[in-house]
């Protein structure tokens, strides 16, 4: 009597299909992660604009070109205010091109190599009179977003457009 050897036909087929079960699970969770911490990472780079924007506005540094931002660029969201740089572009200068004020803002789009689920999406910094900062993310409306992907310390705006 010969001993069987290697793996039969239906055993392959169980193995099979047991990996596309964990697949279709694993991927949808990979993609909702992907999208919550680049939205948490954009809200971040942005929000370290702050520091720069609140010593100018503290210095009376407000015309365009008078602040040092600091920002260079980033990969997934790009910068419309206090200066204009595109994902996936870097800025050769890092200073504000718009007037700076006590209710500034900083403003960017999430794109280049975003999650196609958060692109789109802008992330926006609103300095009160007051000096305090509140971040709102207004979605895309053309997007596969989701209200979780918002970080701890922003709520989430209408949608644009809409």
């Amino acid at each position: 009597m010969n001993a069987q050897k290697g793996f039969t036909l239906i055993e392959l087929m169980i193995v099979v299909a047991i990996i596309g079960i964990l697949a279709a699970i694993a991927i949808p969770q990979y993609q909702q992660y992907t999208a919550k911490s680049q939205m948490t990472r954009a809200v971040a780079e942005l929000g370290a604009v702050k520091t720069a924007v609140e010593g100018c506005i503290n210095e009376g540094n407000l015309a365009a070109g008078a602040c040092d931002v600091g920002f260079t660029g980033s990969t997934i969201v790009s910068m419309a205010e206090p200066m204009a740089v595109d994902a996936n572009a870097t800025s050769s200068t890092t200073v504000n091109t718009t007037a700076l004020t006590t209710e500034s803002k900083i403003d960017g789009t999430m794109g280049g190599k975003a999650a196609a689920s958060v692109a789109g999406a802008v992330v926006t910094w609103q300095r009160g009179s007051a000096g305090g900062w509140t971040c709102a993310i207004t979605p895309s409306t053309d997007s596969g977003w989701k209200d979780s992907y918002v970080p701890n310390g922003c709520t989430v705006a209408s949608a644009a457009g809409g």
